[in-house]
Formats: C-alpha cells, structure tokens, sequence
C-alpha cells in the first residue's frame, strides 16, 4: 500500500509540473487560436533567467518570478504584435503556426550562441529537500509546484470571469466580429493574452529550474507533453488543461513503475490517441472551454 501511494503522490507531482508549464499554452490557443509552437522556447528563456539572478545576485529561485514573469509577458506582448498579428489577415492560417515554428529554431539557436550546450543548473535553494509526508516522500519544491499550479488555474479563472478585461478576451474568444462591434480593441486584446500566456511560464521557470538542468533544448523536452496534455484536457479549456497534466502524470507514474520505464511513453500516447478517438475534442472541452463560462 505504501509503495502504491509513492506512486500516486509521484504522479501527481509529475501531473502539476506538465499542467504549470501547460497552462499558458491552453490561454493562447483558446483566445488567439494560436498554435505556439515557441512555448517550450519561452521557458528555455525563463529558466535562463532564473539561473542568471539566481547566480549572480544571489536571490532565492521563487523571488525571480517577480521579474521573469513580468519580462516573459513582454516577450509575448512582443511575438504577438511583431510576428503573429501581421499574419493574421493571412489566408492560410498554418502561416501563423510555422511562423512559430521559426521562432522556436531561431531561439534555440540564439541561446546555443550565447549559452552554448553546456548544462546550467540553477542553485536549488533548498527546493530539493525531501519531504516526508506520511508513507509518501515528495521533494519541496514538487510540492510548490502542485500548489502553485493549482492557484494558476483558480486565478486564471477568476481574472477570467470577474475582471472587466477577462470579459473582454472571454468576448473575443467567443466572438472576434462582434467583440469588435462592441468597442473591443481585438489586436490589444490578442497582444494581452499572449503576453499572459508568455508570462504564465516565466512563473513556472521559476518553479521548474531548481529542479532540472537548463539548457537551450531543455523546451523541447516539455513541449511535447504540453501539447498532449493542451489536446487531451480540451483546446482552450484552462482546468481542462490541469486535469489532463494529471491524467498524463499518473499514467506515466503507474505505467513506469508496474510496467517498465521504457514503456512510460508507449501508455501515455496510447492512452492519448484512444481518448482522442473517442473524443477528439478533448475530455473537458465542452464544460470548462472559455468559450463557455457564463459572464
């Protein structure tokens, strides 16, 4: 029973770092329709920055949220105004996708330059502690993670239904043309909340670097669960996104440890492609999608 719940507990922790670094990509797609194919780069980016003021000024990982995040959400605020919103008019709307696809190898790249491949690993600052609780025994910072995944998603969701300027992306999401009629700036509305998607993983860059090594590519190795975890809880849907992140960690956690760790992703995308086959709008999307939460 103990080794039953080790398991559980590790799932979960698992399941809250895919939905942190997940839940900005779900708030682009359900507003912007956007596919960003760059995410994975912007936490490269915020863990960079972490790991930069971490070292050089010596502060505690989670005080670099206070300026990571913000300066995730000008990048974003920037990727929308500069390279997605002159494509918009574009008639083929995969432009806007490799344009993203582009910037991802761009930055990449730009990091190999300025980086290099060496491996920067950021000053844990106790976050690596374990902790027992119960029979269970969890690292510290596996647990800010869950809990700061979790308030994500609550204060997502209230920005989103008791602010004047969530009902004003709720609007857009639900209708650009007549968000429009009704006064709404759409291409402000756009930049905003690709700049909070942006920023939403300069907050998880704060919470994942201690724990794993940064390194130019290190995007990569996240992007791909997030778009499964983005497909499985439902396109645009924010807690859709956070329960499909559980989903996919107690999969991988059970699959790994009764089947074989060589295994973990054979059941994480047979599971993914069953439930898209049965339900190819995801498993939350018609009851927590954007679209649908009443004003």
């Amino acid at each position: 029973m103990d080794t039953f719940l080790q398991v559980l507990a590790s799932g979960l922790m698992l399941g809250a770092l895919f939905a942190i670094v997940s839940i900005g990509l779900t708030l682009i797609f359900g507003i912007v329709k956007v596919v960003n194919f760059a995410h994975g780069e912007f936490l490269m980016i915020g863990m960079y920055l972490v790991y930069l003021i971490t070292a050089k000024l010596g502060l505690h990982p989670l005080v670099t949220v206070v300026a990571v995040a913000p300066l995730l959400f000008l990048v974003g605020v920037a990727t929308q105004r500069f390279i997605i919103q002159p494509l918009m008019s574009a008639r083929d709307d995969h432009i806007q996708i490799f344009a993203t696809v582009g910037l991802s190898t761009a930055l990449i790249n730009l990091a190999l330059l300025i980086f290099g491949a060496d491996i920067a690993n950021t000053p844990p600052g106790g976050l690596r502690m374990p902790i027992q609780i119960g029979p269970v025994r969890v690292l510290l910072g596996q647990l800010i993670i869950l809990l700061a995944s979790a308030a994500l998603v609550v204060g997502l969701r209230v920005f989103l239904q008791r602010t004047q300027t969530g009902r004003a992306i709720r609007a857009v999401a639900q209708n650009r043309a007549a968000a429009q009629l009704m006064g709404i700036n759409v291409n402000r509305i756009y930049m905003l909340t690709f700049g909070i998607g942006a920023a939403c993983v300069g907050f998880a860059a704060a919470m994942v670097a201690p724990l794993y090594p940064t390194s130019p590519t290190i995007g990569t190795y996240f992007v791909l669960t997030a778009f499964v975890v983005v497909v499985l809880g439902g396109l645009g849907s924010i807690g859709g996104a956070f329960a499909g992140a559980m989903i996919i960690g107690l999969i991988d956690s059970f699959a790994g440890f009764y089947i074989g760790s060589d295994l973990r992703e054979v059941a994480v995308f047979g599971v993914f492609l069953l439930i898209l086959i049965l339900k190819p709008s995801g498993l939350f999307s018609e009851r927590l999608n954007l679209s649908h939460v009443s004003p």
